[in-house]
């Protein structure tokens, strides 16, 4: 099949489905793919004055299949337009996939780094796999052509010897005049790695060096890494899998987390510090970053997570992306904040006055299904605060704030199971202060606490009309200084 072929049956299956799928957990104000399903953030960009982000896509099955790339553009990053279908998997270095990459402007092109993944049949001792990096273009961000030059990278000889061969996921940059590329890779050992190449023109490649790899419990495969600069800092962020639970961190399958550092251009290292979880909640994962001509680093992330139930894949869709972030530097952390540009998706606002309470309590106007909520809560006189996030009579989601130990735990009914699970984060002992930011979508809840301290992101999938917010003081009196709930505009 060619390339046109492939794209046109995609785009024209696309166009005959897109209006079967059913909206009762279709996101309004999340990126979303318009039938079939969706995994990593790819191509994530700022070109010629239009946002580009591209995705892990299936469109023919709402379940995991050979990776295509789907497209959305913007002009403001938060009202987003699907596009054609940008690349499909019909070269022999990519028979069996477009895997995740990144995008970058150069000499007024759009070029796309991508994984050609090619599946082998398993033999004892050998890999299962082909998997290199390979270079699409396009004049106009919306049509790409595939470089005849592919694959433009290979993993380098003596740098893993491990059996499967785990190579992909670059996320390529620009370094005075210089393009620079991180590529995620397994050690000899089956420990986790990123490898950095150089280029002066996209095309041809030259290995500098690893960039770092994993020591201690790290994981055997560090995916989707990225080198991001903010607030006068670096950090290498991605995704290690494989990591083994320590205490309440690192409870979910895989994880999403920044080391800060500093770089070395001329040795190819970078010098780092421990892992930081960017997000602590049900569903977040291989998040990537671009920087945004005013200087901030945005990042999206997957808003799923692997080998989880999909309640959705009923209604022939999958998966969804958060929505768009900030990274910044606060007192030795990597934080993440609501992108500003979230703000003009504002409409009606539902303002309630400050108030006390000693019991629980509700705002009829806060029991949308979809908006954003804000506000500032006091907990001088109380142990702690609850808010519920409910489905009819049965709470469906709750975020649980102690003030003494500093504990926050979000708790929800498992899609799979029925059964509660929890995950954790930690605040400061005694914090008595607590801003509160949730964005509140038909299927997911991201919950930003003092302004990206803690951040949650989850799945729910309500089944009732009613979907009360419900605060509940605990041991005491919370003092709700202010409190908003705006209703948002669809995507």
């Amino acid at each position: 099949m060619t390339t046109e072929n492939g794209l046109v049956k995609a785009d024209e299956f696309i166009a005959a489905n897109a209006g079967k799928v059913s909206k009762r957990w279709y996101p309004r104000f999340h990126i979303a793919p318009p039938v079939g399903w969706c995994n990593d953030p790819n191509g994530f960009c700022y070109y010629q004055g239009t946002w580009h982000f591209f995705y892990q896509f299936y469109p023919y099955e709402p379940k995991w299949g050979p990776m295509h790339w789907g497209h959305v553009t913007s002009k403001d990053l938060v009202h987003w337009q699907h596009e054609k279908t940008a690349l499909c998997p019909d070269k022999p270095y990519d028979v069996d996939g477009c895997f995740t990459g990144s995008g970058i402007e150069k000499d007024g092109r759009l070029y796309l780094l991508y994984t050609g993944h090619v599946d082998l049949l398993k033999k004892p001792g050998q890999p299962d796999r082909i998997e290199s990096q390979c270079l699409a273009v396009s004049e106009d961000g919306i049509n790409f052509a595939k470089l005849e030059q592919n694959p433009v990278i290979a993993l380098p000889e003596n740098v893993s010897k491990a059996e499967d061969h785990h190579f992909r996921d670059p996320k390529v940059w620009e370094h005075e005049g210089t393009y620079y590329t991180v590529v995620g890779a397994q050690t000899e050992e089956e420990t986790g790695q990123v490898l950095l190449f150089k280029s002066r023109d996209l095309v041809q490649w030259d290995f500098v060096n690893v960039m770092s790899r994993a020591r201690g419990n790290e994981g055997f495969m560090w995916e989707c890494p990225n080198f991001a600069e903010f607030d006068g800092h670096e950090a290498l962020i991605m995704s290690p899998q494989g990591v083994k639970p320590e205490g309440y961190r690192f409870m979910n399958l895989h994880q999403s987390v920044a080391m800060l550092g500093a770089m070395d251009y001329e040795s190819g290292r970078f010098y780092r510090d421990e892992f930081q979880l960017l997000d602590h909640g049900f569903d977040f994962y291989a998040p990537q970053v671009a920087q945004a001509p005013d200087g901030r680093c945005l990042m999206f992330g997957w808003l799923a997570m692997w080998e989880s139930a999909m309640p959705e894949q009923a209604d022939n869709w999958a998966c969804q992306m958060t929505v768009p972030r900030e990274l910044h530097y606060r007192e030795g952390r990597v934080v993440s904040t609501p992108a500003a540009e979230l703000e003009s998706l504002r409409q009606e606002a539902y303002v309630e006055n400050a108030c006390a309470f000693s019991e629980e309590c509700s705002f009829e106007r806060w029991n949308l299904p979809a908006g954003e909520l804000c506000a500032d809560f006091d907990l001088t006189s109380a142990e702690g605060l609850a808010v519920h996030f409910c489905d009819g009579a049965s709470i469906a989601v709750s975020l649980l704030i102690e003030k003494a130990s500093g504990s926050v735990r979000l708790t929800r009914k498992s899609p799979m199971s029925g059964r509660s699970e929890e995950r954790r984060g930690q605040l400061a002992d005694g914090t008595k202060h607590i801003s509160l930011r949730v964005f509140k979508d038909n299927s997911s809840l991201e919950f930003f606490i003092n302004d990206g301290d803690l951040v949650f992101s989850t799945r729910y999938y309500p089944q009732m009309e009613d979907r009360a917010v419900i605060f509940e003081p605990q041991g005491g009196s919370v003092l709700m200084e202010r409190g908003t709930f705006y209703q948002l505009a669809d995507m």
